[in-house]
């Protein structure tokens, strides 16, 4: 997990900011697949796919911002 740390937060944040909300009209991916998933509807191939592709950097970001806050936290 350590290659995790050495991505810059600078480059993560708006690649994150970027694909999690592509496209921005009329609503992101992220948002309108994580809608099928609550609902039950997330079912075909591309759309599992599709949520895994938008989430990937958001959830590396959440893990990355996890690791500095619980590295901060150490005495």
């Amino acid at each position: 997990m350590k290659w995790i740390d050495r991505i810059p937060f600078s480059v993560l944040i708006p690649l994150a900011l970027l694909l999690g909300l592509a496209p921005f009209a009329p609503q992101p991916h992220l948002w309108e697949k994580l809608r099928m998933l609550a609902a039950g509807t997330l079912v075909r191939p591309i759309d599992v796919f599709d949520l895994l592709w938008h989430a990937v950097l958001p959830v590396l970001l959440a893990v990355k911002a996890a690791r500095w806050l619980r590295e901060r936290r150490r005495p």
